[in-house]
């Protein structure tokens, strides 16, 4: 039984949220934040431990000063309905975060023609302002972006190189990153110029996924980070690292959790990655699908937070409290998306149990 959120939200998506039979999280609404601090029913989590974190604490970090909470405590999420180049820049910023170092910017470049990747006018200022180097891999399925040369054109078509350097990772081959407390993965083969950053944002159009449910965070640093080969162990959950079909399906949800915590650890236990998601033209298709759905969901607003299970959980709820997210809730129960973040939770890679902040008060 999944843990209860609490959230720090506007009206608009309280009474969004409060009509939907998905709204598992209480929300405190008023028009400042400290109020609504106050108001908020902080619930109880199953362990009975209130939610928030210490004064003490730097906002959605531990004790440590990493990236993951601690067992018990609520991450914080943060939340504006602006998507703008200004809103996206504005919800980073609430991150209080400096990366160190070169810095990488992971995004998916999208599937020609008509893919739903994110606009880069709209992600320019931010990447722009951290100095990043957009970086990708190679798919594994074939189209337009499984061999680097036809992927950097798909960058630059899609005007991704107009703003940044584009990298992909995979051009030389794999790294391999070790797997701690997994029971799927032994190894996990990302690009090998992974190693060449030393910081990465990861900036993620939320959507509906054929094969995952849906993407967000987890994806993106699993099998988004992956070489060919790391996809296909992925898929396969460790089988193969040649065919990264016909894999079973709950295996291949908690190879991409153990996937996502290997990224997570070598980027010092999470200190030295942090997450935006964009949940705007929600499709039930990912935008590794040339021709995806047209999006049944109106454009909802951007998400940042240093815990990737705990702003995946915040897009999923967000989402489904949408008018409109039949189709992506069936799309999430068929392909059982929700296990990710239930596996991801239970081997330490973040927490589903969030407070979600609206800057927009």
């Amino acid at each position: 039984m999944r843990k209860k959120q609490g959230i720090i939200i506007g009206m608009a998506l309280f009474l969004m949220a409060a009509s939907t039979a998905c709204g598992n999280a209480k929300a405190g609404v008023d028009t400042t934040a400290d109020t609504a601090a106050k108001e908020i029913a902080t619930n109880d989590t199953e362990s009975g431990t209130e939610a928030g974190q210490p004064e003490e604490t730097p906002p959605g970090t531990d004790e440590a000063g990493t990236g993951i909470t601690a067992e018990g405590e609520a991450a914080l999420v943060y939340f504006t309905s602006d998507i703008t180049p200004e809103g996206l820049v504005k919800v980073y910023e609430q991150l209080n975060w400096t990366p160190e170092g070169k810095v990488a910017v992971k995004l998916s470049t999208g599937e020609p023609p008509a893919s739903n990747y994110l606009d880069p006018e709209l992600i320019k200022d931010l990447v722009q302002s951290v100095n990043g180097t957009i970086v990708e891999c190679n798919t594994a399925y074939g189209g337009s972006r499984s061999e680097t040369a036809m992927h950097m054109q798909v960058a630059k078509d899609h005007g991704f190189t107009e703003i940044a350097d584009v990298d992909i990772m995979d051009a030389d081959g794999s790294m391999s990153l070790p797997v701690e407390g997994g029971s799927r993965l032994e190894k996990n083969l990302v690009g090998a110029h992974f190693e060449n950053y030393d910081s990465y944002l990861v900036l993620s159009h939320f959507k509906g996924h054929a094969m995952a449910g849906f993407g967000g965070a987890i994806k993106n640093i699993s099998i988004g980070l992956g070489s060919k080969e790391g996809k296909c162990l992925i898929h396969t959950s460790g089988e193969s690292s040649t065919n990264p079909w016909n894999g079973d399906q709950i295996g291949f949800t908690e190879s991409m959790a153990e996937a996502g915590k290997s990224v997570s650890d070598y980027l010092g236990s999470g200190k030295r990655i942090v997450y935006v998601s964009i949940l705007n033209n929600i499709s039930i298709d990912c935008d590794c699908n040339g021709n995806p759905a047209e999006p049944d969901i109106h454009d909802i607003g951007i998400v940042a937070s240093t815990d990737p299970v705990a702003i995946d959980q915040a897009c999923i709820d967000l989402a489904f409290a949408a008018k409109g997210s039949e189709s992506l809730q069936t799309r999430v129960s068929e392909r059982q998306g929700l296990h990710t973040l239930e596996h991801a939770e239970t081997i330490g890679l973040g927490t589903r149990n969030y407070e979600l902040v609206n800057i927009d008060d």
